[in-house]
């Protein structure tokens, strides 16, 4: 459900770059393609590494009275982006947001790890949440570095032009990326961490110096970061075939009962759980596609 993978189609060594599609995206919900799209993801090399979590190309040719619409529900990561003439850093998004691709465009984009925005920036990350700033408030010969990465012939070019503009801005290492890192990676690869409580207990930190340090660092509370990890492991579960009972569902993701997390399913995507999955309350996902032959 994360993605697909396929093999790029220029000249990249295999394994280098993956085509996704899905919620590894943060995408909710996508118009089917009226032309050519492709989204690639690109391992930085390893001095980057401890900043960027991928370098990812984004590629597309539609008409312009044939767009794409995306609902997306995005990670809490910065991004930056190289685009024509409009070359952002984007804070962490809070909301769902619709996106909407025309023409052709091609653009490229670094997404930084949790926490690891903050060095660059200087500032509590926090402060552009919900929003964008001018790549160069932040990094030097910014439009020198969008013309070069646009303007180069091939991904590995535009990937390898981005990198070395990072490097000359490279920041001194900050203990407390990695502690924003690591709290964030827990709420990651641990379902059963629901409650703020548990992630404080865990690091062995106060609630106050906890929302301190995701302010400042990841850009998001501790709370939106626990619920939005929980709405993409309820999102992967309404689209496994197997099926899932919603009532189990909120149990599992530490909800009072089904109301409360319908409600909070509601308002993060758009849509309530069992609309998502195409299902009606109360069976499971597999049972209702079946007789509806349907499928998510």
């Amino acid at each position: 459900m994360i993605g697909k993978s396929r093999h790029p189609e220029d000249e990249q060594a295999p394994g280098l770059a993956t085509d996704i599609v899905g919620q590894g995206c943060g995408v909710l919900r996508h118009s089917p393609s009226p032309g050519p799209y492709v989204h690639l993801r690109y391992a930085p090399p390893p001095d980057l590494a401890p900043w960027v979590e991928h370098f990812w190309i984004e590629r597309w040719s539609f008409s312009d009275a044939t767009p794409q619409t995306r609902e997306m529900l995005p990670h809490p990561a910065v991004h930056l982006v190289f685009a024509p003439n409009r070359s952002r850093i984007y804070g962490v998004q809070l909301r769902r947001f619709v996106r909407e691709l025309r023409g052709s465009g091609c653009i490229l984009g670094a997404k930084f790890h949790p926490g690891a925005f903050f060095p660059f920036f200087c500032r509590p990350v926090g402060d552009i949440a919900n929003g964008s700033i001018p790549v160069a408030e932040v990094f030097a010969h910014a439009s020198d570095a969008e013309a070069e990465v646009l303007g180069a012939r091939g991904d590995r070019a535009m990937v390898h032009a981005a990198a070395n503009f990072l490097r000359g801005s490279t920041p001194a290492r900050d203990s407390k990326v990695e502690l924003a890192r690591d709290a964030v990676r827990q709420v990651v690869e641990d379902p059963a961490l629901t409650r703020v409580g548990d992630l404080m207990q865990r690091l062995r930190m106060t609630e106050r110096a906890l929302q301190r340090l995701f302010f400042a660092y990841v850009g998001a509370s501790p709370r939106w970061v626990i619920k939005r990890y929980r709405t993409y492991e309820a999102l992967e579960r309404l689209a496994d075939a197997r099926g899932v009972m919603l009532s189990d569902l909120a149990q599992d993701l530490g909800y009072f009962d089904q109301a409360h997390f319908t409600n909070d399913f509601r308002r993060l995507t758009g849509h309530p759980p069992a609309r998502y999955a195409g299902t009606g309350t109360g069976r499971t996902v597999s049972q209702l596609q079946r007789r509806q032959g349907t499928s998510d």
